[in-house]
């Protein structure tokens, strides 16, 4: 069946960055009578839902919240069900990823195991050339941790003689983010109900538009990614201006 909501969208006025918090795997887990980590297994496909929904209408950045810090302090054998979960996607994905064009990027500290990190690293090496869209895992990530780290950044500079005081701007902080590749988000999605960002590209989210559903993730697929998208083009961007200011 032909896609509704995407033949709605406006090509012309799509986001450059849309950013998801992947939520809900877990609790569609139990709704089947699983364990968690079968909803995180779910939870791949409706990944690569969006990755391709992305790259049809020509996206150019994708950001998923794939583990946070906090998460460290799930249950140890679903943390490690995850880890490999995450090797066993990547050496099975990263190949269509470089075919389709898809430059592949981490954010988060250092915290992953050194066999998920080496992986990681081949994948990002493979597409670094890539000139489509644009993904990125925040994987071991934290917005208070990805700022307190801009922060030591900054200071070591300015200890250094390389940056001024008086020369630190918002532009100057942004460059110092890990996120500094790419642009803030236009649009974030976060799925299964929940309002809050819990720690996500706090920085990054100032005048980003928020869409809210209670899809879980693992239902989550094009369809709900192009309505999200509908949604977002039906708004009113004013950035602290007036409606009249803008029309």
């Amino acid at each position: 069946m032909a896609s509704t909501y995407k033949d709605k969208i406006d090509v012309s006025r799509l986001p450059q960055h849309v950013a998801i918090i992947m939520d809900g795997n877990g609790r569609w887990a139990k709704k089947m009578g699983g364990i968690r980590l079968l909803g995180h297994k779910q939870g791949v496909k409706a990944v690569r839902e969006v990755v391709e929904a992305a790259g049809e209408i020509g996206v150019k950045y994708l950001t998923l919240y794939t583990f946070s810090t906090e998460n460290w302090n799930r249950p140890k054998l679903e943390v490690e069900g995850l880890m490999k979960l995450l090797v066993g996607t990547l050496a099975e994905e990263c190949k269509k990823l470089h075919q389709n064009n898809v430059r592949f990027k981490i954010v988060g500290n250092d915290a992953l195991p050194v066999d998920v990190r080496a992986k990681l690293a081949e994948c990002e090496k493979l597409t670094e050339n890539n000139t489509g869209l644009t993904l990125t895992l925040a994987l071991s990530y934290s917005s208070r941790w990805e700022i307190a780290d801009a922060a030591k950044s900054i200071a070591k500079d300015v200890a250094e003689g390389r940056l001024q005081v008086d020369a630190i701007d918002e532009n100057v902080f942004a460059n110092h983010l890990a996120t500094s590749y790419m642009p803030d988000p236009e649009l974030l999605i976060r799925t299964s109900g929940e309002l809050r960002l819990s720690n996500y590209l706090l920085w990054q989210l100032a005048y980003s538009e928020l869409y809210f559903t209670q899809t879980l993730w693992p239902d989550f697929d094009k369809e709900e990614f192009f309505k999200a998208i509908v949604d977002f083009q039906g708004r009113e961007r004013r950035f602290g201006l007036t409606s009249e200011q803008i029309n």
